[in-house]
């Protein structure tokens, strides 16, 4: 059985977990303001908030509900767009885009008001950070006809409308400012009446069954198939979740979603650029779902998360259905395309890394026909150590230049001992060259991709030592 807060409904159902969270609102619940656009998490006309109860608050995120399983709003708070109307008037954040003229015929809207207010149920929307702002909380939505600056502009004056809500009790402000109805109040309690664990359920689910974390990517290739199936619903797995620091060592769960990482503040501490990269890393509903575990057996060549954590010197702890573990190195996961090291009994339980140092340099560059929600042609990622002014350690990793995330074994031992210095990156480059085979495809030919492994490693040193030559 599985339950949750549909808007301010409390839903008890025993529809297939594996049901996509979007057919479930709008054919089973027959709230159709949530759009069915691409079915692949791109446009953000399915859009929908999930709230996650934290002591006596609800948190909230976006989400692509066309590739969310329905089995993962277990014991949370789902709000589609009619959760956010107000009896009477349009909600603040809809009559900013009335205002400002941001839509046309109106089948993304649904999609941007929701982003919008989640945006507003942020703690800290009421003075927007560098990296995330109203605009950057829409990332996710796509409008196929209105044209963005009238979008960008409803979305300044919400922020201007933020500047002034309440820290001490922020539902209430929203509540009487008009961007929320009033029953948000009551889902704090209601949510500690529902059934939140799902664990007997998930036992009698049959070993064999489809593993699903949260289904960005499965979802976009085999939603028709997965839909009428009982799937293994990994999220719900409280080992494969959380972030923990012990002795200089950070693990991170393979439920970990980039959201997390890049909210972290003590990774944040070791990392100053952390939200600056991950920025880069798709948009924000995606963020909020995707988890590293899925990001590595997917093993797209140039999986953002797998070129970050090559260059990191990463383990994987793999677990098996017995409960026992093995350990190895992340650049030994990856074995071929799309072939990995990974047994059908055994599940990604966790990835460490030796946090950096005093002497320890990061860097990560990524290059796409956009900047933001792209996937790369090529990126890369680089972790160097430095003492006496001599290369000590190093580890960089290519993405979109082979068969697999690409970690530069020849051209990584060629580095320790070296000076930094033009004539030692050149040669680099040339054993970079020789380990690396691009192909041709829609991403770029061969060739770009090699002047472009040549040049995020060049950029790597140019970011981390801009006073050397």
């Amino acid at each position: 059985m599985i339950e949750f807060i549909l808007n301010n409904q409390i839903i008890r159902t025993s529809t297939n977990s594996g049901i996509p969270l979007l057919d479930f609102i709008r054919d089973h619940q027959q709230l159709k303001g949530t759009k069915t656009g691409c079915r692949e998490g791109d446009c953000g006309a399915c859009t929908v908030l999930v709230g996650t109860l934290n002591g006596d608050r609800v948190d909230y995120q976006t989400i692509t509900s066309c590739i969310a399983p329905l089995g993962n709003a277990h014991g949370k708070h789902i709000v589609s767009v009619e959760g956010i109307n107000l009896p009477k008037t349009l909600n603040t954040v809809q009559q900013a885009m009335a205002d400002n003229y941001a839509t046309q015929c109106g089948f993304c809207t649904p999609g941007f008001v929701v982003s919008m207010t989640g945006f507003a149920l942020k703690p800290d929307s009421a003075s927007p950070k560098e990296y995330h702002t109203c605009n950057d909380a829409i990332s996710g939505n796509i409008c196929r006809c209105t044209g963005y600056k009238s979008i960008e502009k409803a979305g300044l004056s919400i922020e201007k409308k933020l500047a002034k809500k309440s820290d001490n009790d922020q539902i209430s402000w929203l509540i009487q400012e008009g961007f929320i109805p009033n029953y948000f109040e009551t889902i704090p309690a209601k949510l500690k009446e529902v059934e939140r664990s799902i664990s007997t359920s998930q036992k009698e689910v049959k070993s064999t069954a489809p593993k699903v974390a949260n289904g960005t990517d499965l979802y976009v290739r085999h939603a028709d198939r997965l839909r009428d199936k009982e799937v293994r619903l990994l999220v719900h797995e409280k080992a494969l979740s959380g972030i923990s620091f012990d002795d200089g060592i950070c693990t991170l769960g393979a439920n970990t979603t980039a959201t997390e990482i890049q909210e972290n503040e003590q990774l944040g501490a070791h990392f100053p650029r952390l939200k600056h990269f991950l920025k880069l890393v798709s948009s924000e509903p995606i963020r909020n779902m995707g988890t590293l575990g899925g990001n590595f057996v997917n093993a797209s060549p140039i999986g953002d998360m797998s070129i970050f954590f090559l260059a990191l010197n990463s383990t994987l702890t793999i677990q098996k259905e017995d409960g026992s573990e093995r350990k190895i190195p992340f650049q030994s996961f990856h074995q071929n395309y799309k072939v990995y090291d990974l047994k059908e009994d055994e599940v990604l339980k966790n990835i460490s890394f030796k946090l950096p140092g005093e002497h320890d340099f990061f860097n990560f560059e990524k290059v796409c026909k956009r900047t933001h929600l792209d996937i790369a042609s090529v990126n890369s990622a680089g972790k160097i150590s430095i003492k006496n002014d001599k290369i000590v350690d190093a580890h960089f990793s290519l993405g979109g230049v082979a068969a697999i995330p690409k970690y530069l074994f020849k051209t990584n031992e060629f580095l320790i001992g070296k000076e930094i210095s033009n004539k030692t990156i050149s040669e680099a480059i040339e054993i970079l060259q020789s380990e690396i085979s691009p192909i041709s495809d829609v991403r770029g030919s061969s060739e770009y991709k090699r002047l472009l492994a040549q040049q995020l490693f060049l950029a790597h040193f140019v970011e981390l030592f801009p006073d050397r030559n």
